[in-house]
């Protein structure tokens, strides 16, 4: 059973992602990304790694593709497809991709062979959060302040941003 839950959410996994790519407007790319990154919390939850799981849906999907979306607001990025971004290097880049999946997956297989996928004892919360909380703490909030400062950095460009088209504008008017 581990086994077919976790093929079923590799495979929308993977289905999801090659959308991400090749989607034309970027919002779309953006919400097709929460179901990828769904699909991998599912794989955790097949795999019983349920504290793993968790984390992937707060932290990427919650957070990663929330601030994604905030990005495309704060920049005001064009969402519509652009024709003048499009290369014609499409199919070479598919044909690169489909080569290293293949290798990829070769190398997956030759590893691996016809074993069961079994349930991890690592990834349960209790496991976890003694890691975290005794060995990792230090590190844990670096990364936090990091990611706060670069929070604060795109705000001030973009308020910066704005207020220089609005100075350029009004001195259009005089």
């Amino acid at each position: 059973m581990t086994t077919a839950l976790f093929s079923v959410a590799g495979a929308v996994a993977v289905v999801a992602a090659v959308v991400v790519v090749v989607s034309r407007r970027i919002v779309h790319a953006a919400l097709w990304l929460v179901l990828a990154l769904g699909a991998v919390a599912g794989c955790f939850g097949a795999l019983q790694a349920e504290f793993v799981a968790l984390v992937q849906i707060l932290v990427y999907v919650g957070a990663i593709v929330v601030l994604v979306l905030f990005a495309l607001m704060l920049t005001k990025a064009p969402t519509n497809p652009l024709p003048e971004l499009t290369t014609g290097r499409s199919p070479f880049a598919a044909v690169v991709a489909a080569v290293l999946a293949l290798i990829l997956g070769t190398g997956v297989v030759l590893a691996f062979g016809n074993e069961k996928i079994k349930p991890v004892t690592d990834g349960s919360a209790t496991a976890i959060g003694t890691q975290v909380f005794k060995n990792w703490v230090l590190p844990f909030e670096v990364l936090s302040v990091l990611l706060l400062a670069a929070l604060i950095g795109a705000i001030a460009l973009s308020q910066r941003k704005d207020s220089a088209q609005h100075e350029a504008q009004h001195e259009k008017e005089d």
